[in-house]
């Protein structure tokens, strides 16, 4: 039996992890579950999988689940706080750490992963975002495995050649191009001038995806597929020219890999998070997802566009902070938290989301980002500026 730690269970990757680990209860055992604040939800898994630890980010939260845990008569010990998190993520008894916490909330404990060199299943993309570098390191120095669960980055890992050994540095190994798919979220047929009075619930309205509300924002101002191509160049080793975006509206191809010899490797499969949680899982073997097969004669074409940065300038963003090196990324994710959370709580218009993001980029002074200190102080400055400019 393999123990399962899962930071954010309660997400919409969260239960998507957990329907593949009940379908393999024989092959996995959940050690800990943890959530911000959702009491009711996570007090229902630690009915159904009676994880040893339940970890509540907020204290608050924990008092609550701890009265309900034992007042079921479970013998699940409940903890709260960031350390606990860590503590969860990197505990001797742990095989496998889904890491499924969306923003930066994610990366002390995956950090404390890395460390304990765990195999860390990544769907959480600020951690690589904020702090590439130490994260990579960490990985490398512990032995630790880094296995992609993004559907795109997971699309592409298993498109390339990988064999029992997983490597970190693909450029120069045959690889022309790296091409991450886009659905281009519920705006991508609108004007630019039609953007101006969208709304939060259209905004996560997404055409393909069931996800999350800031991911589904991300989505729909590309964004998210901004952070993809930050990850992407420290998960594979690519420079930005190498990562390009193409849009492909039915989101059946998930990505590909152009090699030198005129190859196109790309991974198909319906849209449903279970198949890249149980390939990753799993890896270097496969296990049945609960995904149903794809039937092509159904789905009758596959359609794809070129994205226009002009029309999401978030995406050029992202590319401009990657190139810029440092702790631009970092600034980059904080000040996107905190505009889209501003934008889901009404107090922007959807079109100020890039704008107070390019204010804080070019104010902000970005640095080498060699410590954790110095990518959460840079973190915590861009947070700031942020919210000076949406105030």
């Amino acid at each position: 039996m393999k123990a399962v730690t899962l930071l954010g269970s309660t997400g919409s990757i969260g239960t998507s992890a957990l329907s593949v680990l009940r379908q393999h209860s024989d092959e996995y055992d959940v050690y800990a579950l943890t959530a911000n604040h959702s009491v009711d939800t996570l007090f229902e898994q630690c009915q159904q999988f009676e994880p040893k630890f339940a970890v509540m980010l907020d204290e608050s939260s924990a008092e609550l689940l701890t009265l309900k845990v034992k007042t079921a008569g479970l013998s699940t010990e409940v903890l709260s706080g960031e350390h606990a998190l860590e503590e969860v993520a990197s505990s001797e008894g742990v095989d496998y750490v889904i890491a499924a916490i969306v923003g930066a909330a994610g990366l002390l404990p995956i950090l404390a992963a890395a460390k304990s060199g765990k195999s860390i299943l990544l769907a959480n993309k600020e951690a690589l975002v904020m702090s590439g570098q130490l994260l990579m390191r960490e990985i490398v120095a512990s032995g630790a495995t880094l296995l992609p669960v993004d559907s795109e980055h997971n699309a592409i890992w298993q498109c390339l050649p990988v064999g029992k050994r997983q490597k970190y540095q693909y450029d120069g190994k045959g690889i022309r191009r790296i091409i991450l798919t886009a659905s281009g979220g519920p705006f991508r047929d609108y004007e630019p001038s039609d953007l101006e009075n969208v709304t939060p619930e259209q905004a996560v309205a997404h055409p393909n995806w069931s996800m999350g509300a800031k991911i589904s924002v991300d989505s729909a101002t590309m964004m998210n597929k901004g952070l993809e191509v930050i990850e992407a160049h420290w998960l594979f080793g690519m420079s930005s020219k190498s990562i390009e975006v193409v849009m492909h509206r039915q989101s059946i191809i998930h990505s590909m890999v152009d090699y030198v010899d005129g190859s196109v490797l790309a991974q198909m499969g319906n849209p449903d998070m279970r198949t890249p949680i149980a390939n990753a899982l799993a890896w270097p073997n496969r296990i049945d997802s609960g995904v149903l097969p794809l039937n092509l004669v159904d789905i009758g074409r596959l359609d794809f566009e070129k994205v226009e940065h002009n029309h999401f300038p978030c995406l050029a963003l992202a590319y401009e902070a990657l190139e810029a090196g440092g702790t631009t990324t970092a600034i980059l994710n904080a000040a996107n938290e905190v505009a889209v959370c501003a934008f889901l709580n009404k107090r922007i218009k959807f079109t100020k989301i890039p704008i107070i993001i390019e204010q804080v980029l070019s104010e902000q002074t970005s640095s080498s980002g060699d410590s954790l200190e110095q990518v959460l102080a840079d973190d915590k400055e861009a947070r700031s500026l942020a919210n000076k400019y949406v105030n």
